[in-house]
């Protein structure tokens, strides 16, 4: 990186304006490249798949003003600084469905948007759910429902999920080594 500056901060996140030289392609004949990239910073993010016994899965569904939709999406919510992130899916899934994993299982870590934003995501499974009180933040209006595997795939091919970590969560979750 040739230089880096913030050019904006937010509650949360930041982006930063760098001018880089990016290595070119093993084997490739271009040339080093320089460019200015506008990154968005994230602490990052969990993704909680909550599966109960009989094999449903809950989403929640919520408006999301950057699209102008109403969204079905697994529970998701940001790491706050210092935060372990089992932990931060633990508290997510309380927080947003009311439900308790009595086990949490980490499937994947994925980048949402590497082009631009820096935010990892981390997936996990949650199991032996057991009902307790949900407390939205003060700026969420959820409401939760448990869905099929059938009735999932249905909305997918329907395009009716259009969430990327929940189609990254619902078709990984359908594969081998899912209990």
């Amino acid at each position: 990186m040739k230089e880096s500056r913030v050019v904006f901060r937010g509650r949360v996140f930041r982006v930063r304006q760098d001018v880089v030289e990016e290595p070119a392609l093993p084997g490739s004949r271009r040339p080093q490249l320089r460019a200015v990239r506008e990154i968005v910073e994230h602490h990052g993010s969990v993704v909680v798949l909550p599966v109960f016994s009989d094999g449903r899965v809950l989403l929640v569904r919520q408006y999301r003003h950057a699209v102008g939709d109403f969204l079905w999406e697994l529970v998701a919510g940001g790491i706050e600084p210092g935060e372990n992130p089992r932990a931060a899916a633990h508290r997510e899934l309380e927080e947003e469905t009311g439900y308790r994993a009595g086990r949490l299982r980490r499937l994947l870590n994925f980048y949402p948007t590497p082009g631009f934003v820096s935010e990892k995501m981390i997936l996990y499974r949650a199991t032996d759910l057991r009902r307790g009180r949900a407390c939205p933040e003060a700026d969420e209006s959820l409401e939760t429902r448990a869905f099929t595997r059938s009735q999932l795939e249905r909305m997918i091919r329907r395009g009716q999920l259009r969430d990327a970590k929940t189609l990254v969560g619902v078709l990984l979750g359908r594969g081998p080594g899912r209990g």
